[in-house]
């Protein structure tokens, strides 16, 4: 039996914005990958609180993947707890796939202060997007480790798109339309549910 290939998107997805699927699709499409787990983080230890709870976050995912049966939400951060380590995370996923960890330009600029980053590398296949306005400089720690390994760094076929969780939430907060910024039925959810109306702390 083939081994499963699977796509790992780590994030806030506070909310889940149309880069964050079409990066998605576009990791589905040039790795050829049997699935992808969107993995919502519980408390992310790099960036102050988050606007909507887990239970809102993970509902505003399933609006966001119906479709695409490719897109499966994992959230087995949430269902942790506490600090988000992207380690214990692989370290608590089955052992019979192979892991492809999908991930900005910006997050790779600062990987080599993730925690344990070296044993991330040894876990998973890393594949990088391009994002707006950030150069894609690849850490010279990583690019030693992943030469050890006889691993490369895989840059996605992407085109980067100028949206942001973060000026998502800045217009709504001034109450500004996110047409086109989130799917129509997230858009929905967040107004029928008034998310993110109070400005970010």
């Amino acid at each position: 039996m083939a081994v499963k290939k699977i796509g790992l998107l780590g994030g806030s997805f506070d909310p889940v914005h149309t880069a964050h699927i079409a990066l998605a699709d576009a990791a589905h499409r040039s790795l050829a990958l049997d699935e992808i787990q969107l993995i919502p983080t519980a408390n992310p230890w790099q960036r102050g609180p988050l606007g909507a709870t887990a239970q809102e976050r993970i509902a505003l995912l399933e609006l966001a993947v119906a479709g695409r049966p490719y897109l499966r939400i994992n959230p087995i951060e949430i269902d942790r707890g506490g600090k988000t380590y992207t380690i214990d995370t692989l370290k608590a996923l089955p052992a019979d796939a192979d892991y492809y960890w999908i991930l900005g330009a910006d997050q790779l600029n600062n990987f080599c202060s993730w925690h344990c980053w070296p044993a991330i590398v040894e876990r998973v296949h890393l594949a990088v997007a391009k994002r707006p306005g950030v150069p894609l400089a690849v850490p010279a720690a990583l690019t030693r480790h992943l030469e050890a390994l006889g691993r490369p760094l895989i840059e996605l076929p992407f085109e980067p798109m100028p949206v942001s969780a973060s000026a998502i939430r800045g217009r709504l907060a001034r109450g500004q339309s996110i047409k086109g910024l989130v799917d129509a039925r997230v858009g929905q959810y967040i107004e029928q549910h008034k998310l993110y109306q109070q400005p970010a702390a």
